[in-house]
């Protein structure tokens, strides 16, 4: 069988503390984030910012869960969840969002139904 071409996307890619990455990330899985990108983030899955974690940068994933910062827009096509610790300084497109106690949000939320999300990244 051609198994070979089965995204799982039950595998996680990391980005740990005190780890950089400057430019653009594509990532066909779920992905946690506990460093720093700088550049655009585009997830076929689900986005685990840690609490240390920033993105500055846009982003689009399919689901979010955010404890640490964002400096960019950040466009999800399901459920985005701002835990207390969440700092967002850009504009939000969702199409759920939960936000606990706490959180910081500066800047528009747009909420409909039928948010539509482009994802991966793709050159050429």
């Amino acid at each position: 069988m051609a198994k070979n071409n089965i995204q799982n996307v039950d595998q996680l890619n990391k980005i740990v503390e005190n780890t950089s990455l400057k430019g653009d990330v594509d990532s066909q899985n779920n992905i946690r984030v506990d460093g720093t990108i700088s550049g655009t983030l585009k997830v076929k899955g689900k986005l685990v910012l840690g609490l240390k974690g920033t993105v500055e940068g846009e982003i689009v994933c399919e689901s979010a869960e955010i404890e640490g910062t964002i400096k960019g827009n950040i466009h999800v096509s399901g459920l985005l969840s701002l835990k207390s610790t969440a700092r967002i300084e850009g504009d939000v497109t969702t199409q759920k969002l939960s936000m606990e106690s706490g959180a910081v949000h500066n800047g528009y939320t747009s909420m409909s139904s039928s948010v539509k999300v482009e994802t991966p990244i793709t050159n050429g």
